[in-house]
């Protein structure tokens, strides 16, 4: 992504802290995976957001108004021995040169200069409790300047969150981030194709999923947004199963729920398909079910409309799919009313999608249901599951955990499916399957 996209932002932050004030951002840390081995480094979505900056032991500054520059880098000086076994860092000259920091300083000289920058400040707005470290420091921080009152110093008197105004920023997506989220969603949709053309009876699990991320990869996605679902049989029926670790057999159905990272950007998809290349007939009146509530829930993808539309109508229609299948028994609106159906559909229809796989922003405002407007991406995933211990159905329905997701973007004229490259008919899957 361009730095003239990440100087948009932070121009339009200032706009919000407002001359007087100050806001502090830390990266992500390293992380540990074992003794001197660490995990892949992901920087922090908020502080990327607003810096591009991918490096740990980093922290950002904002002081609008401030005549020296506006945007302040803390980071690492740059250590060509470090360069030789780890490769290239940015170092003070690489903050503002490649990442347009106004200024920028060592990291370890933190403790001497932020004080400084804090000075006479109204409010400071920084991610609280977020980040322990950053939480400590602010206080000893605030602290040493009210030490020097008598000189005439004052210590900013507010903390004020500032996820709140960065959440809203981040729910809103950019023409630039909706050309990374697109990337994101055909490639991971590539792979989802590439999954379903594999799932043969005697695969494993796991041989799926480095299915997915090999077609991921190839096409230079490097990361997955998320551990990828990969569920056989009754597996599928445990919503967040990562084990990936059971054979496919014929006869069974095979959940899906996995996508790729654009650029720190997610796509999310869940497939839900036979084994064998053909439904059963219970398989197929439920996944035609789920598909019927899928569509019923993205067809209230608009702008105008509140949130919660899309979940009541995914929530009608498996209701009274299920009375008319006989998983449930009653009136279908006190059914609703006494929330039945949840014994089978247990989640919500969906949450929001972007630079975190579930997304930054409120669900509701003052109380009441957000209304979608343009620029919001959203996932749109009901499910039916019938855990292989319900006896309280008939036996052909037991076991079957099915689920269909996509991402939804919302447009002026109503929604953009981001994630339409995934047969999910029951014609199209089947003849996508059969075809191998």
């Amino acid at each position: 992504m361009k730095q003239s996209e990440f100087k948009k932002r932070r121009k339009q932050l200032m706009q919000y802290i407002g001359v007087g004030n100050i806001a502090i951002i830390a990266s992500a840390d390293s992380s540990i995976r074992n003794r001197d081995v660490h995990y892949p480094f992901r920087q922090d979505s908020d502080f990327y957001y607003l810096t591009g900056f991918n490096e740990p032991e980093a922290l950002a500054v904002f002081i609008p108004g401030r005549k020296q520059g506006e945007y302040i880098l803390f980071c690492r000086e740059f250590d060509p021995k470090k360069a030789l076994w780890e490769g290239a860092h940015a170092g003070l000259e690489g903050a503002t040169r490649q990442f347009a920091a106004d200024d920028a300083f060592p990291i370890a000289d933190l403790d001497d200069i932020l004080p400084g920058l804090l000075e006479n400040k109204g409010k400071v707005f920084y991610p609280m409790g977020r980040n322990t470290d950053l939480d400590h420091n602010l206080l000893l921080w605030l602290n040493d300047i009210r030490g020097q009152s008598r000189s005439g110093v004052v210590a900013p008197n507010e903390l004020v969150s500032l996820e709140h105004l960065l959440h809203e920023m981040r729910l809103f997506k950019s023409d630039a981030e909706l050309s990374l989220m697109r990337r994101a969603a055909e490639i991971s949709a590539q792979a989802h194709v590439s999954a379903m053309k594999m799932a043969k009876a005697g695969v494993y699990e796991y041989q799926i999923e480095a299915d997915i991320v090999h077609t991921l990869m190839q096409n230079g996605l490097r990361a997955v947004a998320y551990p990828s679902i990969v569920a056989t049989g009754s597996n599928a029926c445990v919503l967040h199963y990562t084990e990936n670790k059971d054979k496919l057999k014929a006869g069974d159905l095979l959940l899906v729920d996995a996508g790729g990272e654009c650029d720190h950007y997610a796509a999310d998809i869940t497939r839900t398909y036979p084994v064998s290349g053909k439904f059963s007939e219970p398989q197929r009146q439920l996944y035609q079910l789920v598909l019927d509530a899928q569509l019923a829930a993205i067809a209230q993808v608009k702008p105008g409309l509140p949130w919660n539309l899309s979940h009541d109508a995914a929530v009608e229609v498996i209701t009274k799919g299920l009375v008319d299948l006989g998983l449930l028994k009653g009136k279908v609106s006190k059914l609703i009313k006494d929330e039945k159906y949840k014994a089978f559909f247990m989640h919500r229809i969906g949450h929001w999608l972007g630079m975190d796989v579930h997304d930054v922003g409120n669900y509701k405002l003052n109380n009441e249901w957000r209304i979608l407007e343009a620029g919001m991406v959203l996932t749109v995933e009901p499910g039916i599951y019938v855990p292989v211990d319900c006896e309280e159905v008939d036996k052909k329905w037991r076991g079957i955990g099915i689920r269909i997701e996509d991402d939804v973007l919302v447009t002026a004229e109503g929604y953009e499916i981001l994630t339409a490259g995934v047969p999910k008919t029951v014609a199209d899957i089947e003849a996508l399957m059969q075809a191998n």
